[in-house]
């Protein structure tokens, strides 16, 4: 446990090989490999799920010319020839946040079982923290390009719309195999969140702990605030920063650290915010404000809009004022 307690108390140690948090190379250990081997399968997956949904263009034109001419049969024919292949990634995209749900609450139930502390697994099970850091890292990335893609939701419901319509005049419909009603209802949910996947996850967590009565709380909620007050240490101690060897770890270190404050706020019945939060929201935001401001700007509004206790009447006015 040397190098948390290192970590957190900033007493570094100049010839320590590594520091808590290896986010960079952190190898699973044999009693690790069962569960890292089932989330890496699920990981493995995540970069071409960004990398669709980064290329997403829409159906926009089509869409238009066909609510233009509605009874131009060709223009009908060939919107409905451009959203069906959106559909179905659309619904790639929301089969992979069940895949990740499932992979979260493995992530979770290895990392806060018994006889050890939160804190002793993280330090232990650094392979496993890391993939934890990944899969908040994809969602948070994830959600960012989602939500700067009104095509997305503006695709889905012409397919709903269409369908219904095809429906009442029997007409047959191709794709329908594809997204039955009951997926798209799932799905239209799914897509009606501003941050679907971080909906996801935070719901996944709450889910654990309601469904893990045997394990107090406090084993997950101090697994998340351990875990964010590392982030936040390393990014704001320039000995640890210094040793990050890709500088792409430090705005993965940012999401991660927004990312275990909100599904903190979400799981802990007081939330992130509040005087006994066990992280140091003032620290955190301060670090995110230290950064290039376009760098940041999702982050901050990340923990701004999709956080549950933030306009409480227990946050303090600095806390509020600073994420103004």
């Amino acid at each position: 446990m040397g190098n948390l307690i290192k970590v957190l108390t900033r007493d570094i140690d100049h010839n320590a090989a590594h520091f808590f948090l290896d986010f960079e190379n952190a190898q699973p250990t044999e009693s690790e490999k069962e569960v890292y081997n089932q989330v890496n399968v699920v990981l493995k997956d995540a970069e071409g799920i960004l990398e669709d949904l980064q290329s997403y263009r829409g159906a926009g034109h089509e869409i238009r010319e066909a609510i233009q001419h509605p009874a131009d049969d060709k223009l009908q024919e060939k919107a409905w020839g451009a959203v069906v292949p959106l559909v179905g990634k659309l619904k790639k995209f929301y089969e992979f946040s069940q895949r990740l749900e499932a992979a979260l609450r493995g992530l979770l139930g290895a990392l806060t079982s018994t006889p050890y502390s939160p804190t002793q697994h993280l330090e232990r099970e650094q392979a496993l923290a890391k993939q934890f850091a990944e899969i908040l890292h994809f969602t948070l990335r994830f959600d960012e390009l989602k939500m700067t893609n009104p095509a997305i939701q503006n695709d889905f419901s012409y397919y709903r719309r269409t369908l219904s319509r095809m429906r009442i005049n029997n007409v047959p419909a191709e794709g329908e195999n594809e997204v039955n009603n009951e997926l798209a209802n799932r799905m239209s949910l799914f897509y009606a969140e501003a941050t679907p996947m971080l909906k996801t996850l935070s719901d996944a967590t709450t889910k654990f702990v309601s469904e893990n009565k045997n394990l107090p709380i406090e084993n997950t909620t101090d697994c998340l605030s351990t875990m964010a007050s590392v982030c936040r240490v390393m990014l704001e101690t320039p000995e640890y920063r210094s040793r990050f060897t890709n500088e792409e770890t430090v705005s993965f270190c940012l999401r991660v650290m927004v990312g275990v404050i909100i599904l903190y706020d979400h799981v802990h019945p007081v939330g992130a915010f509040a005087k006994t939060s066990k992280i140091d929201m003032k620290g955190c935001i301060k670090v995110l404000k230290d950064q290039p401001p376009n760098s940041v700007e999702g982050l901050l509004n990340a923990l701004r809009y999709t956080t549950k206790h933030l306009n409480d009447e227990t946050t303090s006015k600095q806390i509020k004022s600073m994420l103004q």
